[in-house]
């Protein structure tokens, strides 16, 4: 996936339309989706072996060059030339999103494709310390290849981290952890979007049981995170002092969170840590990546933090 932003400032209203003119400055090409958290991988000193789908087009050649100019190898980059490479473009006007269009096809994969991504999961899986699957709905992650690639995993006792989307959250049974977003984790359990701690508990139970996770990792934006294991909750308050931007955020809990479990981190550590790397990256403009040195600043500057609490799911986690 393709993240473009298109930067500029606006100083006046269009004569044509009530609209915003925007006075383009500047625009910029950075990796989106899948190749995002592969590209927090890399930055926090993993290696990353990125497997994904790109079309046939300019957008996607170039988007091999800036996969390959991070450091990493494209040999998993399917090309399918029945589908668009996805493009999400951003109209940013100082620190204001205007307007987002999105370029894409959201179908299935055909048979070879999905052939040809699953081979590609089945050859490295044996050399790898985790599998991370970045579900972003747009035709990739379909029940085959999810239900195949969760099976190979668990078959070689591979760490397995998701990032789902409510409807696809089924498909991930088995998985070692999920990371769904508060709104997500809630619409699952049929409960009301804007529900408190205790609803988030009921949730966080529902999707252990229905899964068969061994965790279940909420993200919650400005109340910061919430671990559901079997037995015990912990509420993980956000550590960033200002919020400028949280696209990608989740990629880099997804990248955090898988790396520092495979590094031999509890959950719980592995949670904590995943919370201050989404704190640094949700202070910068658009999609971005977090260093291991800017990791290593953020935890050694939250001495005064204080322990996360834990209780039973039961009591709402408080």
């Amino acid at each position: 996936m393709v993240d473009e932003y298109i930067w500029g400032s606006v100083s006046r209203l269009s004569p044509e339309a009530p609209v915003p003119v925007v006075e383009v400055k500047a625009e910029s090409f950075r990796l989106g989706g899948a190749s995002n958290v592969a590209a927090n991988i890399q930055s926090l000193g993993g290696s990353a072996v990125l497997v994904g789908v790109v079309g046939s087009d300019l957008p996607g050649e170039r988007l091999i060059q800036e996969i390959e100019a991070a450091g990493m190898k494209s040999d998993g980059v399917v090309i399918d030339r029945t589908r668009p490479t996805t493009i999400k473009t951003r109209v940013v006007a100082g620190s204001q999103q205007i307007v987002r269009f999105d370029r894409e096809s959201i179908a299935d994969l055909s048979k070879e494709a999905a052939d040809r991504v699953l081979e590609m999961v089945t050859t490295q899986l044996a050399d790898v310390d985790a599998v991370l699957i970045s579900d972003y709905a747009k035709g990739v992650i379909c029940k085959r290849i999810a239900r195949q690639i969760i099976s190979l995993a668990r078959r070689c006792r591979k760490i397995v981290v998701v990032d789902p989307k409510v409807h696809h959250f089924s498909l991930y049974k088995g998985a070692t952890v999920i990371t769904p977003n508060h709104h997500e984790a809630l619409a699952f359990a049929r409960l009301p979007a804007w529900g408190q701690e205790d609803l988030l508990a009921v949730a966080g139970k529902e999707l252990l049981q229905k899964l068969e996770v061994q965790a279940i990792l909420v993200t919650r934006g400005e109340a910061g995170m919430s671990l559901f294991e079997d037995g015990r909750a912990t509420h993980i308050p956000a550590v960033t002092k200002e919020v400028y931007d949280v696209t990608g955020a989740g990629d880099t809990v997804l990248a955090a969170l898988a790396m520092a479990m495979a590094s031999g981190a509890s959950l719980r550590e592995a949670a904590f840590i995943a919370n201050h790397a989404a704190g640094v990256v949700v202070g910068r403009a658009g999609t971005a990546t977090i260093s291991r040195e800017e990791l290593l600043t953020a935890l050694k500057a939250s001495t005064k933090y204080d322990p996360p609490t834990s209780s039973s799911p039961s009591d709402g986690g408080r």
